[in-house]
């Protein structure tokens, strides 16, 4: 029981929503599928004004393409979509003299036609004015379609009937196809939306005539019983105006509490007399009742009609059939390349450390073992022969390449002050204690002979031991500079304890690391110091998207827990061992030999430091994001997790301004569920973030800022993270 409490208040409790499955598109629009573009919410922004936005930029962007003439092709270009932004890039082609087509299956603007009658409209951004010509000002969904319609009308636009299978491309052209008919083009933009299939129920009954997706007029239900099932905006906003229209309403929504949902749907069900059941779920439904399943048992409701507000899934069959990649599929060509990729990060750790496949390229005179004795005459030579001979300096070289190349290409893509600013830091820490130090400064400093006499002798001796191998001092401990215990284990894992090392490791680990997530929260350490992060925010900046979210995941959370608990029993193992090496004589001795061959070397080091850390964590970033094992595994981490949650640093949101979009859900490498913080205007305080800023810095109507949550408020950080924020120079009104 006290282990559950512990779980829950650090890891399980927290909102855990899960991420739409989306075809993977550039931000561009651009796809895999030369010469397909994707508009439209299916780029991860579910807003009509950002949709138009997108339709009228894709044309643009084709008409600038040096590839691009006019009349190469039957059609120059090809819409697949009359919605918002289908119709934007139609009027824009127009406008620019690009010959067009729109095909669509069902008739323009029919999402907005199923909307509910007298559905409010929230257009926002409520500054942005899309690219193009098409106007989107009307606030409710008549005068929105009578407004889209006008203007579709005036332009001349008419769209094809037809139901588009695919998109291939052959050769210089794209073939679409659709039914019998195939239309060939020099560049088709897809804007169809989410418009899949309806979800489904899951249950018996779901195909039953009283079971529907749509609420047309809630005016048409006045006197029924009605089941809504769902809790987003549009449950809501049907719950609401079937109460308004008179029907007894009941909904039911399988979570424990609202968290998607905008502010002002919540505030209308409240004072609506629509019953709420939370946590339930519908597992059966007959003509009169639909009985649902709660933690309290089963619950019959009577039911003359079941509205299931669950959402579409997204077209992701339309989309393999045309070659565009689905985020997380896998295939055949996937696995394996994640498969070499792995024994790629498999061998690369085991040669940095030092395994036999180190003595195999000595054996076969390989690089960079079969140098030369000596390189030079002078004591530099000697330094850099020796450097030259260890497989730890070319994994530190190229990894602080990758974080500068990098590094500087997020500086260049990001462009924030803080996102400069935390870059920049992080390639600098990285550089000179990683590389500079062990393998340059302290060993050329050594052999001047810096550390022969005097105070800097009684340093030297403290933290870098004189040794019988490489430069003749330890000077790789230099890496626990950045690495605090019980990330770098070896500092305090020795024949004989290493005082000035446990001392620095205590400090680092119980009071300087404590301090900084106290007052910036856990990524001052993992997102602006350690060696881990900074690989995670620089090559693995564009893959944040795949790591996987939701309540099986934070319960994964738990694993650094457990290798936390194991690191601490074998340093307390390690101690024993130094007090009993004197105390107990042979037997101590013995101890001495089993903690530290046995449970050090075999247990933690390999395990966890190579395999965990090293060929596990980098071995996924192109599959599951940097962040595998920082999120789940990494013993520091699992420590900061239990500083974070007495911490004041907190993600502040205006839940007015949220539009529920789940973009910052979906970029965040942690796993946090941002959104259902965000929705309801509460403070995130998921000791998981990193700071990264990639959903502050995502959100496109800046709703988030990152700040202190102190005895007397809320205080925001001064450093810009919102590139909206930034444009409009504002900063968050702070909401309770």
């Amino acid at each position: 029981m006290l282990l559950t409490r512990y779980a829950k208040w650090l890891h399980t409790g927290w909102p855990a929503g899960k991420v739409e499955r989306l075809p993977e598109v550039h931000p561009d629009g651009t796809t895999r599928v030369r010469g397909l573009r994707v508009v439209g919410d299916l780029g991860g922004i579910p807003l009509l004004k950002i949709a138009a936005d997108t339709g009228a930029k894709a044309v643009q962007a084709i008409v600038a393409e040096k590839s691009f003439v006019r009349g190469a092709a039957e059609h120059d270009l090809v819409i697949v979509g009359g919605g918002v932004s289908g119709i934007a890039a139609a009027l824009e082609a127009k406008k620019l003299g690009v010959g067009a087509i729109v095909l669509e299956s069902v008739r323009p603007f029919t999402t907005i036609h199923d909307f509910p009658k007298g559905k409010p409209i929230f257009t926002y951004p409520t500054e942005m004015k899309p690219a193009g010509d098409l106007a989107l000002t009307a606030g409710v969904k008549e005068q929105l379609v009578a407004e889209l319609e006008a203007q579709r009308e005036a332009a001349g636009i008419t769209p094809v009937h037809a139901n588009v299978d695919r998109v291939v491309r052959d050769g210089d052209v794209l073939l679409v196809h659709a039914g019998k008919d195939m239309y060939r083009a020099s560049r088709v933009i897809v804007a169809i939306g989410r418009s899949g299939n309806f979800r489904e129920l899951g249950c018996p009954g779901q195909t039953l005539d009283k079971v529907t997706h749509r609420l047309y007029d809630p005016a048409n239900h006045r006197g029924e019983a009605v089941l809504v099932v769902g809790g987003g905006d549009s449950a809501l906003e049907a719950a609401v105006a079937l109460a308004k229209a008179g029907a007894t309403v009941t909904l039911a929504y399988r979570g424990e509490a609202f968290s998607r949902p905008k502010p002002e749907n919540v505030d209308a069900l409240k004072v609506s007399t629509a019953t709420v059941i939370f946590s339930a779920q519908p597992f059966a439904i007959t003509a009169d009742e639909v009985a649902l399943k709660t933690p309290a048992g089963e619950q019959r409701v009577a039911n003359d009609r079941v509205f299931a507000m669950i959402g579409r899934e997204a077209p992701l069959d339309f989309f393999r059939r045309s070659g565009v990649p689905i985020a997380g599929d896998w295939t055949a060509p996937s696995v394996a390349a994640f498969a070499a990729f792995f024994a790629a990060c498999w061998f690369v750790y085991n040669w940095k450390a030092g395994t036999d496949l180190n003595g195999w390229f000595s054996a076969h005179k390989l690089f960079p073992f079969d140098l030369p004795d000596h390189i030079g005459a002078l004591p530099l030579g000697k330094v850099l022969g020796v450097t030259l001979r260890q497989p730890g300096f070319y994994y530190s070289l190229l990894y602080s390449l990758v974080i500068v190349v990098f590094g500087m290409k997020r500086i260049v893509k990001r462009r924030t002050p803080y996102i400069t600013a935390q870059t920049s830091t992080l390639m600098a820490v990285q550089v000179v204690p990683l590389l500079l130090l062990p393998y340059f400064v302290l060993p050329t400093m050594g052999a001047y002979g810096a550390f022969d006499q005097g105070s800097m002798k009684t340093v030297a001796d403290a933290l870098f031991p004189i040794c019988t191998y490489d430069y003749g001092r330890e000077y790789w401990r230099a890496f626990g500079i950045v690495l605090a215990w019980p990330l770098f284990f070896w500092n305090v894992m020795n024949s004989q304890p290493l005082t000035a090392w446990l001392v620095v490791s205590c400090v680092q680990t119980f009071v300087v690391i404590p301090l900084i997530v106290w007052r910036w929260g856990k990524g001052a350490y993992c997102g602006w110091i350690c060696s881990c992060g900074a690989l995670a925010e620089t090559l693995g900046d564009e893959q944040r998207t795949k790591m996987p979210h939701g309540k099986a995941y934070n319960r994964l959370n738990l694993v650094g827990q457990v290798i936390l608990l194991w690191a601490t029993l074998l340093l307390v193992a390690r101690a024993a061992s130094w007090w009993s090496h004197g105390a107990l004589g042979k037997l101590g001795a013995r101890f001495v030999d089993v903690t530290f061959h046995a449970h050090v070397w075999y247990d933690y080091y390999h395990l966890v430091d190579i395999f965990l850390a090293g060929i596990v964590g980098v071995g996924c970033y192109f599959w599951f994001s940097g962040r595998v094992w920082c999120r789940f595994a990494c013993p520091l981490a699992a420590l900061m997790h239990v500083y974070a949650r007495l911490g004041q640093f907190r993600i502040f949101a205006d839940k007015k301004k949220c539009i529920s979009c789940n973009v910052c859900t979906a970029v965040c490498h942690q796993g946090i569920d941002v959104m259902s913080f965000a929705n309801r205007g509460e403070p995130m305080a998921d000791p998981e973030c990193v700071r990264c800023s990639a959903c502050v810095q995502s959100c496109p109507t800046g709703v988030l800022s990152f700040g202190r949550l102190t005895s007397s408020g809320p205080v925001l950080d001064t450093l810009g993270a919102s590139p909206v924020q930034l444009r409009e120079g504002r900063r968050l009104p702070m909401v309770s």
